[in-house]
């Protein structure tokens, strides 16, 4: 049990490299699971054991509610008793397997593998970007929650648009104890990675989750956060100390990849090379996330501008000085 005593953390082992993944049995009104783990047999073993420490059963769940679509994250919903299920708008595609999202999500892909100046077999690069995908999972999505809106048997808590690490992220507040439920928005130990996603739309300008990143942190500089539960790992309770630290790091990683551009034109992709020589095949959409996310930050201040070629490749360049 949580030093609030009417949250019960469960902490589900996963198959990913950031390890473990907690999730929260709010009991209130009604019973609240908040996220849903991962698709694997240790995960649900994991979760109907910790669940029956405290008296609980799969079967006592009222509602879940997520903190974003991220396998790791919902990976066991089809497993739950069909219960109300609670998200962001942009779950939706995700947990519904909307297929003409899905091929969007493709194209996506295929045009900024171009643009970031990939070559090779861009089929093979997407069957390793969404093989995380066999982890997760399927359900309705019965409700679509966005800031300013209220959950059933919830209502003390508040939602926080959070996007960032998910075009998807919420996190919720409740601002009489002061406790965020924080998801993946921000860690103990780690920083959250700024995902590439598409825009929800096919149609609208890519989202920068850098940016969008580092507005959500600060949106937690605003309220009094005594402590945040998080999607991994421990608790926080310096959460304002954290946040500063995390954009003066990112501040920091952005300058590295300056000085790199203050040398050359770069692409994306040689970026990404550059910074995780030993990842890069492995982990491609988190490292070309990395990199797209410090230059899309640069761009923002001013300091790096882009040309695309004749192949529609685009090239980083610096232009001025930091001030």
């Amino acid at each position: 049990m949580t030093p609030n005593e009417k949250i019960i953390k469960i902490v589900l082992p996963t198959p990913f490299a950031v390890g473990d993944v907690n999730v929260y049995v709010l009991k209130g009104d009604a019973v609240t699971l908040i996220d849903a783990g991962v698709k694997t047999e240790a995960a649900w073993e994991a979760f109907t054991f910790q669940l029956a420490q405290y008296g609980l059963t799969p079967e006592d769940i009222n509602q879940v509610v997520l903190t974003h679509h991220h396998p790791d994250h919902v990976g066991f919903l089809e497993w739950l008793p069909e219960v109300p299920i609670y998200g962001h708008k942009y779950v939706r595609p995700w947990i519904e397997e909307d297929q003409a999202f899905f091929a969007a999500h493709d194209d996506f892909y295929r045009r900024i593998f171009k643009e970031f100046g990939l070559r090779g077999d861009f089929e093979k690069m997407l069957h390793i970007l969404k093989s995380p995908l066999k982890y997760s999972s399927g359900a309705p999505l019965a409700q679509e929650i966005a800031e300013g809106d209220k959950i059933p048997g919830l209502e003390k808590w508040s939602i926080l648009e959070t996007p960032g690490h998910a075009q998807s992220h919420l996190s919720f507040y409740l601002e009489n104890d002061g406790v965020l439920l924080s998801g993946d928005h921000l860690l103990a130990t780690i920083s959250s990675n700024p995902f590439l996603e598409p825009a929800l739309e096919p149609a609208s300008e890519r989202p920068k989750p850098q940016l969008q990143y580092n507005e959500s942190l600060g949106k937690l500089l605003d309220i009094d956060i005594r402590i945040a539960y998080t999607g991994h790992g421990a608790d926080i309770q310096r959460v304002h100390e954290l946040v500063k630290r995390r954009l003066h790091r990112q501040h920091e990683r952005a300058l590295q990849v300056l000085e790199m551009l203050k040398a050359e034109r770069l692409t994306t992709f040689s970026i990404t090379k550059e910074l995780f020589p030993a990842v890069y095949q492995k982990e491609l959409g988190l490292t070309l996330s990395e990199s797209t996310a410090q230059l899309d930050y640069l761009l923002s201040l001013g300091l790096i501008d882009k040309q695309i070629d004749d192949d529609g490749v685009a090239f980083f360049f610096a232009i001025k000085e930091v001030a």
